[in-house]
């Protein structure tokens, strides 16, 4: 086989998948985020309606949409 024809099946391949490391197969809408410590944790982590508090600082975080269709919350 070629390089050139590894390249382009490697490349077809990554194309292919949706699933871009989400290991959960819940649709996250996005990510509570603290301000202080910039500590992330997506909103399909979290029980419960209210915001979470920062598992670092212990303020309490805030939600933030994803506007993106990959699944990430930035």
């Amino acid at each position: 086989m070629s390089i050139i024809g590894t390249v382009r099946e490697v490349l077809q391949a990554s194309t292919q998948s949706t699933n871009r490391g989400d290991v959960t197969d819940e649709e996250s809408k996005g990510a509570y985020w603290c301000d202080d410590c910039g500590e992330r944790v997506r909103d399909v982590d979290v029980e419960g309606e209210a915001p979470p508090d920062c598992p670092t600082c212990g303020d309490e975080m805030r939600f933030e949409r994803s506007t993106g269709t990959t699944g990430c919350a930035c």
